[in-house]
């Protein structure tokens, strides 16, 4: 009810009096966070810094009421922690218990979330997608990730004297924005 705009014209008599806020919704938004969790992100604090840029991550998707699907790459294969469901206080919890260890399946974490976006694109078709990977950029050569058909932003959380900017590559072949996780603070 617009009682404002009512009650400017007059007392109200008649149901045409009466005026009403248009109820235009925005097409909700859904983040894809698929977070590199293998025993490669424990050196030198890589995931440690991640994890605080998830939190912050997560503290901007519950202000801005955005959905939040959220994949880990840590074993031998991914394991979905939230599909689509509005950030919360319980993924404080998750993230604080957060480890690294195990294998790299990014590749497969990466094959999931383009089958589960795809489908979701056809249950929810007005809602706006992106994709977050935070990884260290050590996958298995050779395999071609798949082209994820919206906005994607890779984090490169390696760290060390050496460095060797497979993340910038993995970027390259998703079509993902590239940045470090240095440049994002």
């Amino acid at each position: 009810m617009n009682w404002p705009g009512t009650l400017l014209n007059g007392r109200p008599r008649l149901y045409e009096d009466l005026r009403f806020h248009s109820r235009q919704r925005s097409p909700h938004e859904l983040w894809l966070v698929i977070v590199d969790a293998s025993a490669s992100t424990r050196r030198h604090r890589a995931l440690s810094d991640g994890k605080g840029l998830l939190a912050q991550l997560f503290d901007d998707a519950y202000r801005q009421r955005a959905r939040l699907a959220l994949l880990t790459a840590s074993g031998t294969f991914p394991n979905w922690q939230v599909q689509g469901l509005k950030a919360s206080a319980g993924l404080r919890d998750w993230l604080d218990g957060l480890g690294a260890g195990g294998g790299t399946p990014m590749l497969a974490a990466l094959n999931e979330a383009g089958r589960w976006l795809v489908a979701r694109r056809k249950r929810y078709p007005a809602e706006q997608q992106r994709v977050l990977v935070m990884t260290d950029g050590r996958v298995k050569e050779g395999l071609s990730p798949p082209l994820l058909d919206c906005p994607c932003l890779l984090i490169d959380i390696e760290r060390g004297p050496i460095r060797l900017g497979r993340a910038r590559q993995l970027a390259g072949r998703l079509g993902a924005e590239y940045r470090h996780i240095d440049e994002t603070t």
